[in-house]
């Protein structure tokens, strides 16, 4: 009687690495190509990418989330999506009819939190409001104006809804451009004395906010230590560097 044979195993070398980046490495090869599984998972990553930089955010559910926070509702100069791609200084610019609404709101705040809709909607939709009420809970006593809702916007938009809100500092939850690994990754920008014209050496980014990336409880935590170091130094940006031991502390 045989004894049926059977194939000795294949050693994957990638393995290890796979296990420890989302990148796409090790994929092999069929014939010239990539093997199918791995050719049309990098199509639907593509997929998800792209619906992510052309679909709309939902404000209505964002705003409803928020209640009974107040919210205002403002847009860009860019007046649809393919504007907003082509020119991108036109989403940095606030939409004049915005503007009575914002300084109808004006006050003495301390911080100011824009939800901004940037190159990911999907980011916005799962991310932002999670992580702005986890914000707010560390925040006690704080004067957080309304929060503000930005259409077709990009980062530069926080300084002017800042500066009309006479907020000390602006915070812009943003969604970030997708890549073929990630398509809702959320990023924070932060400004001290928000004004027309800042540039992005005043700021401060926390970024990679997604499941699979920085935490709501540890980007909160970085997040308020920031604000208050800006608020105390009355800087931000090159000026003011994380201090990413005190933060950790912030989410314990």
């Amino acid at each position: 009687m045989t004894t049926p044979v059977s194939d000795p195993p294949v050693y994957d070398a990638w393995s290890r690495w796979r296990s420890a980046t989302r990148a796409r490495i090790g994929l092999g090869r069929s014939g010239d190509g990539l093997p199918t599984t791995a050719l049309l998972d990098f199509q639907a990553a593509h997929g998800r990418a792209r619906d992510a930089v052309h679909g709309a955010a939902d404000f209505a559910s964002l705003a409803d989330a928020l209640a009974p926070q107040a919210v205002i509702a403002v847009h860009s100069q860019a007046s649809d999506r393919a504007t907003y791609l082509r020119r991108p200084d036109l989403g940095r610019r606030l939409d004049p009819a915005g503007l009575p609404l914002l300084e109808a709101a004006r006050g003495d705040w301390d911080v100011a939190f824009v939800i901004a809709d940037g190159l990911s909607a999907r980011a916005v939709a799962h991310h932002a409001v999670p992580l702005l009420q986890t914000c707010r809970v560390r925040l006690d006593g704080w004067r957080i104006a309304p929060v503000v809702l930005a259409a077709q916007a990009r980062v530069a938009i926080g300084d002017e809804i800042g500066a009309r809100l006479g907020a000390a500092c602006v915070a812009v939850l943003i969604g970030e451009r997708p890549g073929l690994s990630v398509a809702d990754s959320l990023g924070v920008y932060l400004t001290w004395a928000p004004r027309p014209g800042r540039s992005d050496a005043e700021r401060n980014c926390i970024s990679n906010i997604h499941a699979d990336g920085l935490g709501y409880e540890q980007a909160a935590g970085m997040l308020c230590w920031l604000l208050r170091a800006a608020r105390q130094r009355q800087v931000s940006g090159v000026s003011l560097k994380l201090d990413t031991a005190a933060a950790a502390a912030l989410t314990s």
